[in-house]
């Protein structure tokens, strides 16, 4: 019958024994209808015992006995024969049949039982009826799982390519016409629908995944396919139709263009105020990724032209034409499919799904006749128009309907449909192989069947020709962030699959034909000599076709290239400001509804662009100076433009080979650029900018760093020019870098010195140190810095910065500039009675120290300012103390002599210094006092004993202090146990 069983072992292992399985397939009209195995393995796809069976059947049929169904046979049978049967069945297996034999036969017993209402018995091995259903057997329960599995986790561990690998098997399905691939895409789109976090991402108002939103995107192409197939049966297309509208109009059902329609922010009053709230108030209905499977119910394949297309490679014009007839061919007479491009695609798309190359090739060939036509006729109307167009120079012109990141896929369909027809095996013959396997597929041409004798071309051409039209579309960036990522990644697969491409001789001419009707396309080609505002940026495609035509055409792919390099979108709008990084893009787009999502990405696409052509005219002046030009016209953004400065010093700087001059002048120029760019801008990399600039100026040569020191302040501020320009090009290495002579030498100081005193002029307080360090070896440039600081030290410069310049002086042997800048820092310091910390007190103890080496007038001059401006006792007291230890005026300046003896706390000038120390210890003990807790006694009888130290200094120092503690007792005599240690410690 209709029955196979058998028992499959699998041999054994190091590790395992061999293990035998029992294994049962019915079948039926050629397919296998149901399975098991004792393996209990639970999968979508039968178990290899299944397979290893199946295959023995097919392999060896005549080593597999025939056998009448079971019911023929017990029907040859007499009672007894039966009897003996049933038995020995039963003994055979009375563990597992007992109980069932024994429920049989009471039944059979019982007149009224179930089983003696019906005719006859059922006979598993007999077959189904003609009239059943019959269809390949597919675990519906295991499918579910393993999708709701793969979904749980979310496209981790690698379950996004376990479920695209279902969705190519639906793929395969389809193509062997087997009709489980509508069953099983059913249950697959049963289990997305039923994803809980579909519920989630609308409550919270986010957007799925990527990969989650790919997965939908495939999910939605496969059942256009399924509408599509030409041959499926009314009840069961309207069927599908019911459960998609089901889907569809469920609220988690996610949409056409990524799930941000009801997040757009409403940047403009060009809709109603509330349509965030209410998506019916939006103009347009709402799209599910659905939608465009449900249209396809309108979509038949009646049509007699279509028919004839399909089924004919020779269908031509007939001699006759009727005047409807003339425009369903070219002057060829070839036949053209004037249907919406997207849908003459899915058409495509649904004949190679389900198994029909041949058509999908015949109607690919129609679909690309009627795209040239168009072009042919775009290219007389942009003719007619071209004048005022130009004049204008903007145009309204565009498709609102790109074919690239649309949810058909049309460019693809039509590529791969071509492609596959051209595929060569590693045998060297033509193959039909899905486009999934990792080693890149090889071509060769294969000449397109056709009734037109005189016709050479090949589908190998013709895939080469629809990708570059496709691609080279005109078209308005879609709204929304997804849909507009779409358009990336979509264009990225499409220049992968063009890269296996070998370009031969045929591939170069159609390449160059294309690329020249496309640069004449006016307003309907991207790369026209006028495109629409918001047009999406052709860079990412120019620089496919630059590389492939610049060896054949390096004048052709030039002018592509440079083409290519606009953005009209920034260009048009009144830009301000630096535009580096993306999510200013709002600001210098203002009156842009919806945003540009990806234009970081797209700007960095412009910017590889402009790289790859810098590197292929290394060496080129003229080619250089007009890519150049571009860059400047076209790139608005400062990192980008030091990006491109970076890779053309790299370039025309390699470690093995001599340096490229015309190369390095680009990225000098770009670096000058940049710093333009950036002077007024905040930039956190403008640090690094500054450094390379120098660095590449260097490596130009001597002219350049003249150059941008002469005209420093278009290029730097003060700081960087001081710091980092001119230390860096009067440094020792960059001498030795130069090799330069003592003239050039001389020259680069003398710039250098000029830029000091200007940039010391502009801004004191952060460059006068700088401007005596690079004129210390000019005396007539050192002494106007030197001016320059005392100039500014009234003015706004900080106690620090003079100081700083002081020890300067002091270390450079100008050891009076240094007291007069010490004592001017002085005048700007203020020291609290707490500020014992103070990072200032280390540059007080330094003037200190210097004044009094310098002898007793100049300690004499600097004590009042000291007492003014330090009120901190231990300051005081530490300082006190340095000037009794040794005899003032020992630095030694010419014309001056010691007298050698130590000075005396009793008179001036060390009077005065001492009454302020004193006066500090009591003002700070009071103050201390005032908020004193239990803890910080003992600290405090420690800060007496100091206080003692310094009251001791003069003749009546005792008396003093023993006044100053009875003074104590007596206002703080609350604090008890306080006032008993200070008793105990000073009496």
């Amino acid at each position: 019958g209709f029955h196979l069983s058998g028992t499959v072992t699998e041999a054994a292992t190091p590790s395992e024994p061999a293990v035998t399985y029992k294994v049962a397939i019915s079948f039926d009209r050629c397919k296998i209808t149901s399975v098991t195995c004792g393996c209990g393995n639970k999968d979508i796809f039968y178990c290899a015992h299944v397979v290893a069976l199946s295959l023995y059947r097919i392999r060896k049929p005549d080593q597999v006995k025939l056998r009448l169904p079971i019911s023929e046979t017990l029907f040859q049978m007499n009672r007894d024969q039966l009897q003996k049967f049933i038995q020995y069945l039963i003994t055979a297996h009375h563990t597992e049949v007992l109980p069932t034999a024994q429920k049989l036969a009471d039944e059979i017993l019982s007149s009224n039982s179930e089983i003696n209402q019906v005719h006859g018995a059922p006979d598993p091995t007999a077959g189904a009826s003609i009239d059943d259903e019959n269809c390949w057997h597919l675990d519906e329960e295991q499918v579910k799982e393993q999708v709701k599995l793969f979904l749980s986790q979310g496209g981790y561990y690698g379950s996004g390519k376990q479920l695209n690998s279902m969705f190519a098997k639906v793929r395969e399905m389809l193509r062997m016409r087997d009709s489980n691939g509508a069953r099983m895409l059913t249950l697959i789109t049963e289990q997305f629908m039923a994803d809980p976090r579909l519920t989630l991402w609308r409550q919270q108002g986010t957007s799925m995944t990527d990969k989650c939103r790919q997965l939908w995107d495939e999910l939605g192409a496969l059942w256009v396919c399924i509408i599509l197939n030409p041959h499926c049966k009314l009840e069961e297309k309207s069927c599908w139709l019911q459960q998609l509208q089901k889907w569809s109009d469920l609220d988690v059902c996610p949409l056409e263009d990524g799930n941000y329609g009801h997040e757009l922010p409403n940047i403009t009053d060009a809709l109603p105020q509330n349509a965030s709230h209410s998506p019916d108030s939006l103009s347009r209905p709402r799209r599910t990724v659905f939608t465009r499977a449900i249209e396809g119910r309108e979509l038949h394949w009646q049509d007699s032209h279509l028919q004839r297309i399909i089924s004919s490679d020779i269908y031509t014009a007939p001699a006759c034409q009727q005047e409807s007839e003339r425009l369903l061919f070219n002057s060829q007479g070839q036949p053209l499919w004037l249907e919406h491009v997207p849908t003459a695609c899915a058409r495509v798309d649904a004949l190679r799904s389900h198994g029909y190359p041949k058509e999908a090739l015949r109607l690919t060939v129609a679909i690309i006749n009627t795209l040239r036509l168009q072009q042919q006729r775009q290219l007389e109307i942009y003719k007619h128009q071209k004048k005022e167009l130009l004049q204008r120079g903007t145009t309204t012109i565009t498709n609102l309907e790109g074919w690239v990141g649309h949810p058909l896929d049309p460019i693809g369909c039509l590529f791969l449909t071509l492609t596959e027809a051209c595929r060569l095996n590693d045998d060297g013959y033509l193959e039909v192989s899905d486009m999934n396997e990792s080693r890149p597929p090889m071509y060769q041409h294969v000449p397109v069947a056709t009734g037109c004798p005189n016709s050479h071309e090949s589908y190998l051409s013709l895939a080469l020709e629809v990708a570059l039209m496709g691609m080279g579309q005109q078209r308005v960036m879609p709204e929304g962030l997804y849909t507009q990522d779409k358009v990336c990644r979509n264009e990225e697969q499409l220049l992968s699959r063009l890269q296996e491409l070998q370009l031969d001789d045929e591939l170069v001419r159609t390449l160059q034909k294309q690329c020249i009707l496309l640069l004449e396309g006016g307003p309907f080609s991207g790369l026209g000599e006028i495109i629409h505002r918001e047009s999406v940026p052709m860079h990412t495609f120019a620089k496919y076709l630059f590389s492939a035509l610049l060896p054949h055409d390096p004048d052709l792919s030039y002018k592509l290239a440079l083409r290519a390099m606009r953005l009209p979108v920034l260009e048009n709008s009144t830009s301000t400001g630096d535009t580096s990084h993306p999510h200013h893009m709002v600001s210098v787009v203002p009156s842009r509804y919806p945003r540009w999502f990806t234009l970081g990405h797209l700007e960095s696409q412009q910017c590889e662009l402009a790289s790859t052509m810098l590197t292929a005219a290394k060496g080129d002046t003229l080619r250089l100076r007009t890519i150049l030009e571009a860059i400047q016209k076209h790139i608005h953004s400062s990192s980008l433009i030091f990006k491109l400065a970076q890779d053309a010093f790299k370039i025309a700087t390699p470690t093995d080979s001599s340096t490229d001059s015309t190369l390095l002048n680009v990225a000098l120029e770009l670096g000058l650029q940049v710093m333009r760019m950036t002077l007024s801008t905040l930039n956190w990399r403008r640090r690094e900018m500054v450094r390379w600039l120098v660095t590449c100026a260097t490596e130009v040569g001597v002219r350049a760093l003249v150059s941008i020191l002469q005209s420093w302040y278009t290029l730097f501020t003060p700081t960087e020019a001081t710091s980092i320009v001119a230390a860096t090009a009067v440094s020792h290495t960059t001498i030795l870098r130069l090799s330069l002579d003592y003239p050039q030498r001389e020259e680069l100081a003398s710039c250098a010195r000029t830029l000091a005193l200007q940039c010391a002029m502009k801004d004191p307080q952060s460059c006068a140190l700088s401007a005596l360090t690079l004129c210390e070896k000019d005396h007539i440039a050192f002494e106007a810095a030197y001016q320059i600081a005392i100039d500014a030290a009234t003015g706004g410069m900080t106690h620090s910065q003079l100081f700083t310049i002081a020890r300067y002086m002091e270390l450079r042997g100008y050891p009076l500039r240094a007291f007069k800048l010490a004592s001017l820092a002085m005048s700007h310091l203020n020291l609290a009675y707490n500020q014992d910390t103070h990072p200032a007190i280390n540059d007080v103890l330094w003037a200190c120290a210097l004044s009094h080496s310098l002898g007793k007038n100049e300690l004499a001059a600097l004590i009042p300012l000291v007492v003014k401006s330090v009120h901190c006792a231990t300051v005081l007291s530490d300082i006190l103390r340095r000037c009794t230890v040794t005899a003032p005026g020992l630095a030694g300046i010419p014309g001056r002599r010691s007298s050698g003896k130590l000075m005396s706390t009793d008179k001036a000038p060390l009077r005065q210094l001492l009454d302020a120390t004193i006066n500090a210890y009591i003002n700070t003990t009071h103050s201390r006092l005032t908020h004193i807790s239990p803890r910080h006694y003992g600290e405090f009888i420690e800060f007496l004993s100091k206080a003692r130290e310094t009251f001791l200094l003069p003749q009546d120092g005792h008396l003093q202090f023993a006044q100053f503690i009875d003074n104590l007792k007596q206002i703080y005599k609350g604090k008890k146990k306080l006032m008993l240690l200070v008793r105990e410690r000073f009496g």
